[in-house]
C-alpha cells in the first residue's frame, strides 16, 4: 500500500510540475524550399530562408519558455516523419501536429502506424486554402476525423473566417473529440472588421472540447503599422468565448518574424494578460497545452 502511494504521489507531482510548463503551443520549422514553400511570397522575404530548432532554442529560453509543439506546414507524410525527427533529437519540442490524408481509404492503417511515435500528439489539414469552404464537412474527410479519437489524437482546425459558421457545424458532430482552433480563425485585424467574426466564434462557447490558440495575430494586422491596442477587442472576444481553461498561447513562430520579433509578439499578449491572476496565466501560457497535446 505504501509503495502505492509513493508511486501515486510521484505520478501527481509530475503531472502538476507538467502544468507548470511553459509552452508555445504553436510554431513550425522548415528547410526553405521555394516550389514547396510558395505560400512565402516576396513580401514575405524575412522567411524565406530555413528555420530549425536550434534558431528557436535560444528565443524560447530568452523568452522564459520551457518547450514548444511544432505544427505541420506542408501537407505530405514527409513533412510528419521530418517534424518527429526534429522531435526526436530536441528535448524541448514536447509535441508534433503532423499531416495525414485523412480522406484515404487506408487512414486508420496509418493512424495506428504513427501510434509508435509518443510525441506525434495530433493532426492538421490547412483548410484554408480549400476551394471549397466547407471542406470539413466533406464525407469522406469526416470519416477520417471520427477515427482520431479511437488513437488519442487531437485535431487543429486552420481556417479562415469565412469557414467558421461551417466549422461550428463540424465539431458538433464530434463532441468527444478535441479540437483547437489555430490563429483566433484568422479575423480581418488589419480592416478592423469584428462583428461577423465575433458573431461566427462566440457560437463555440458552449462546447467544452474546442479550444483556441492565441497566435498568429500579428500577421493578420497591418505588417508595417499595426499598435496592440488593435488586438484587444478581439482578444476579448475569444476570453468571453473559451474563458482561460481553453486558450493558449503560441506564436506561430517563424511566420510572426513578418510583422513583429518573438520578444515583440509575445509582449502584445503579456501587458494584456497581466493583470489575470497566476492560475490563469499559467494555464494560458502552458497548463492548458500540456492538457489538451498530453505533453
Amino acid at each position: 500500500m505504501q509503495k502505492k502511494l509513493k508511486i501515486t504521489l510521484k505520478a501527481y507531482q509530475l503531472t502538476t510540475n507538467n502544468l507548470k510548463l511553459k509552452i508555445d503551443a504553436h510554431q513550425h520549422f522548415w528547410k526553405f524550399d521555394p516550389v514547396r514553400d510558395s505560400w512565402i511570397s516576396e513580401e514575405m522575404s524575412v522567411i524565406q530562408r530555413d528555420f530549425l530548432p536550434q534558431h528557436l532554442e535560444v528565443i524560447l529560453k530568452e523568452n522564459g519558455l520551457d518547450g514548444c509543439v511544432v505544427v505541420q506546414a506542408d501537407q505530405s507524410e514527409a513533412e510528419t516523419g521530418f517534424q518527429l525527427e526534429n522531435a526526436a533529437s530536441n528535448d524541448f519540442i514536447k509535441g508534433v501536429v503532423g499531416w495525414i490524408d485523412l480522406k484515404s481509404g487506408n487512414v486508420e492503417e496509418r493512424l495506428a502506424h504513427y501510434k509508435q511515435f509518443e510525441k506525434l500528439k495530433g493532426f492538421r489539414h490547412i483548410l484554408q486554402g480549400e476551394p471549397q469552404r466547407d471542406h470539413m464537412l466533406r464525407e469522406d474527410f469526416l470519416k477520417g476525423i471520427s477515427l482520431l479519437k479511437k488513437f488519442g489524437y487531437t485535431y487543429d482546425i486552420l481556417i479562415f473566417n469565412d469557414q467558421l459558421k461551417y466549422s461550428i457545424e463540424f465539431v458538433k458532430k464530434f463532441a468527444d473529440q478535441p479540437f483547437v482552433i489555430d490563429h483566433l480563425a484568422k479575423p480581418l485585424i488589419k480592416a478592423q472588421e469584428i462583428a461577423d467574426w465575433k458573431k461566427d466564434i462566440s457560437a463555440f462557447k458552449d462546447h467544452g472540447h474546442v479550444s483556441c490558440k492565441i497566435s498568429g495575430m500579428v500577421t493578420e494586422a497591418d505588417w508595417k503599422n499595426w499598435k496592440k491596442e488593435d488586438f484587444y477587442p478581439y482578444l476579448d472576444v475569444v476570453v468571453e468565448t473559451f474563458g482561460m481553461n481553453r486558450l493558449m498561447f503560441g506564436s506561430d513562430w517563424p511566420v510572426c518574424n513578418i510583422a513583429a520579433s518573438y520578444n515583440v509578439m509575445k509582449n502584445i499578449v503579456d501587458e494584456y494578460f497581466a493583470s489575470f491572476s497566476q492560475s490563469e496565466k499559467d494555464a494560458f501560457y502552458g497548463g492548458n497545452a500540456v492538457s489538451f497535446y498530453n505533453l
